[in-house]
């Protein structure tokens, strides 16, 4: 199995939550005022260039039947861009080729309550790395990396666990980013021979 050819070969080094590229349509919708006690992060206008783009209320309902516009919304911000237009390695590829979409379904339910479910993970900010598994980059994507970006999203506050409604409907956005960028993945699992290492041969 292949990923689609994306239009973009961009990389996740060196960009973070709140990089910008605003000449080019690529743009950072966390607030910059700091957080306060009781006072929740919120999104809204680029912190950069002020460009007002997102239908908050819209995106904030978490309602699956406007994820489309929930999508189109989050590629306007330039780390979620990165991560809808990464390339798959052939371990990630592999990994999703094991588990199948089934498999997949599995597993992403039980990243996402390990790593967002509760509040104030001992990594918060960096639970979920940037490369290494294809649900990764489905985090990060669909804003559901950590609670900060969970929390100016989807208006969902970082200080409680998540509800069992909340964890359904991150997985059913990381089940469609992977339905998106994986559409050939079969439902059931299928073997991949492992990858073999090079064998180095010394001169004699």
């Amino acid at each position: 199995m292949t990923a689609p050819e994306d239009d973009d070969d961009l990389q996740p080094l060196g960009v973070t939550c709140t990089s910008t590229d605003c000449e080019n349509g690529l743009h950072c919708f966390l607030q910059k005022e700091r957080k306060r006690s009781g006072f929740p992060r919120r999104g809204g206008p680029c912190r950069d260039c002020n460009v007002d783009l997102i239908a908050w209320d819209r995106v904030n309902a978490r309602d699956l039947q406007d994820a489309a516009y929930t999508f189109e919304a989050l590629r306007n911000e330039l780390i979620r861009h990165v991560f809808w237009h990464s390339t798959f390695n052939e371990g990630e590829l592999n990994h999703a080729t094991r588990k199948g979409r089934l498999g997949m379904r599995d597993a992403a339910r039980k990243r996402v309550e390990s790593s967002v479910g509760r509040p104030q993970h001992p990594r918060e900010g960096r639970q979920t790395p940037f490369s290494g598994n294809v649900l990764y980059h489905a985090q990060h994507a669909v804003a559901a990396c950590c609670r900060k970006c969970i929390e100016y999203w989807h208006a969902i506050p970082a200080d409680r666990e998540l509800e069992p409604a909340e964890i359904d409907y991150f997985v059913e956005l990381i089940m469609l980013y992977i339905g998106e960028r994986l559409p050939t993945l079969a439902d059931e699992p299928k073997k991949v021979p492992p990858r073999r290492r090079a064998v180095t041969v010394s001169a004699s």
